[in-house]
């Protein structure tokens, strides 16, 4: 799974690439389609609204900001942050969008060629998985 994850990864960066943003990764879209649905975030919330951890939204945070697509600002409480997007980020979105098509009806081009689509097995999987957790699977083990 995961080496299927970084050829389809490594070839959504390759079109950031092709198109001058070599710095630009795919995980920083679900952030940016985020803010610009809701605007500036606290991470916390940030982290709600994508579905991850709060600590890996705020590492793709930290990469975003030094590649200038973020900027953080003090909230009321000082302890939170809030992300808003810069205006590199916003000249971005043209080709983020045109990237998010492409990539689906890539994903449905692959999905079509599989047995199963590509979702659905992974859907399948993780809950599979909650049922029963891939350490429980293993069992034990003994040299």
């Amino acid at each position: 799974m995961r080496h299927v994850h970084e050829l389809m990864d490594g070839a959504i960066a390759d079109v950031y690439a092709e198109h001058g943003l070599p710095d630009y990764r795919p995980r920083y879209s679900p952030v940016v389609h985020t803010l610009v649905a809701r605007g500036p975030l606290p991470i916390r919330d940030l982290a709600a609204a994508i579905g991850v951890t709060h600590s890996a939204a705020s590492q793709t945070v930290v990469q975003m900001r030094r590649g200038g697509f973020v900027t953080l600002e003090k909230g009321a409480d000082a302890r939170h942050r809030i992300v808003h997007l810069t205006e590199r980020a916003r000249a971005a979105l043209p080709l983020i969008e045109a990237e998010r098509a492409a990539t689906e009806r890539a994903v449905r081009e692959l999905d079509a060629e599989l047995p199963v689509p590509l979702e659905q097995l992974l859907s399948e999987a993780l809950k599979a998985l909650e049922r029963r957790d891939f350490r429980a699977r293993i069992g034990p083990v003994t040299p």
